[in-house]
């Protein structure tokens, strides 16, 4: 059958390598000139490797991903390494990515340490679906188990920053995912993230697939005949059996209005935030002790949720000598944030640099770069599995496939690689 993928992103890709394994035609249409959705990269003339636009990394744990990573090819690039990641608390950066740098941390008494330690641990290896816990806000249960002083010193900041006033309503789901699933150490690929999704849309393209890039699709409209059409921005039609879009919700109810009422407000009720990212190169190392991710409570006055600084996790001869860090931040999409221009928002970013290292002057600076997403990160209520729409749209031949779907998971490759594969095994059952 011919089948119609809107959306060359990981979900997309990962789809398309699982239809063509099935004997199915596939054309992707991406609205971008090339493939990769949020880990989209960048590159200056004189760098060997890309940088994402949004930052990114891979965990040990993503076992859906390095198997792709195999079927494509590719294996062979990705990296590991174990960077050194951070919390602000008191005017420091404390590591606390081990059980030992919790147990020695002097910012809980040793009894809050130990039950906060407990909590995680049970979390991470006696819970196998954070699914039973979506029941209870995240808020809740932290303070409960954990106890009020090591979740409000750890993970409230951490709520707060991303889910701003709606982080007291998300489901302990969301918080057992990142426990569960996230390990010390991380992964990258060989030549950025982009040279991966530039492998694995030439994997599906060597197969078959046909991929069309700067393709936006302006409406999907069911025929009598049952089969899809598809109408591009640029006026060309285009008809399927199956579509699979993997758009954000709020995309899809413009593409196909025709949908029923019902399932039109459930994607409406779906709700995320964006993120602003500000890209910057260096002359020299930024942070004095070589940490790669600092997490940062806004509370303290930082304008942004984390900074990272990539050239502690990549080395910086792939940038021809740069250092690059990342100032980064989740805004609700009507924040005012989000209309200030790139040098406001570059400026409000750099004037907190010198809380990483005192020593820092603007002149370090060789470049910047900003770039926002209005659909970076769901937010994910109490009990939202019953609210998300299914994959399988009620209108037949039509599938949906958004970063709210691998729930209980929180958006990454991995899961979005995992989706796509699930989803496109039930186009066909």
């Amino acid at each position: 059958m011919d089948v119609a993928i809107i959306g060359a992103g990981a979900t997309g890709l990962a789809a398309a390598h699982e239809l063509i394994n099935a004997g199915q035609r596939v054309t992707i249409y991406e609205a971008l000139d090339r493939p990769g959705g949020l880990a989209i990269g960048f590159k200056e003339a004189h760098w060997n490797w890309t940088v994402e636009k949004f930052y990114h990394h891979w965990f040990a744990s993503d076992a859906d991903l390095l198997k792709f990573a195999d079927e494509i090819g590719a294996r062979d690039r990705v990296i590991f390494r174990h960077p050194t990641t951070v919390s602000y608390w008191r005017g420091e950066f404390f590591p606390l990515d081990s059980p030992l740098a919790l147990l020695t941390f002097p910012g809980l008494p040793l009894l809050s340490r130990l039950r906060l330690g407990m909590a995680v641990a049970y979390l991470r290896f006696l819970v196998s679906n954070g699914v039973a816990l979506e029941g209870q806000t995240a808020h809740d249960w932290a303070q409960r188990w954990m106890g009020a002083d090591g979740y409000g010193l750890l993970f409230e900041p951490l709520m707060q920053g991303k889910f701003g006033d709606d982080y007291t309503k998300v489901t302990m789901a969301w918080l057992w995912a990142r426990l569960k699933a996230r390990t010390p150490s991380l992964g990258t690929f060989e030549g950025g993230f982009q040279a991966f999704f530039d492998a694995a849309a030439a994997s599906v393209q060597k197969r078959g697939a046909t991929v069309r890039y700067s393709t936006p699709i302006e409406q999907l409209t069911r025929l009598d005949d049952g089969r899809w059409e598809l109408k591009t921005r640029s006026g060309g039609v285009a008809h399927y059996e199956r579509v699979l879009a993997t758009t954000s919700p709020r995309l899809l109810t413009k593409l196909a209005p025709q949908l029923p009422a019902h399932y039109l407000a459930a994607l409406n009720a779906l709700k995320s935030v964006g993120a602003i990212v500000a890209v910057a190169s260096l002359d020299r190392p930024l942070s004095p002790n070589g940490y790669y991710w600092h997490s940062l409570p806004k509370s303290e006055g930082f304008p942004y949720l984390a900074m990272c600084e990539h050239t502690n996790f990549v080395d910086p001869k792939h940038f021809g000598g740069d250092h690059i860090i990342y100032c980064g931040d989740y805004l609700a999409p009507d924040d005012p944030v989000f209309a200030l221009s790139d040098a406001q928002i570059a400026d409000r970013y750099l004037s907190t640099l010198d809380r990483f290292n005192p020593d820092f002057q603007r002149a370090w600076v060789k470049k910047i770069w900003v770039f926002r997403e209005a659909y970076a990160q769901p937010v994910p209520f109490v009990n939202h599995s019953r609210n998300l729409p299914a994959t399988r749209t009620p209108l037949p031949g039509l599938f949906f496939a958004s970063m709210s779907h691998v729930y209980p998971w929180d958006r990454g490759t991995n899961f979005a690689v995992k989706l796509g594969r699930e989803v496109a095994r039930a186009l066909f059952t």
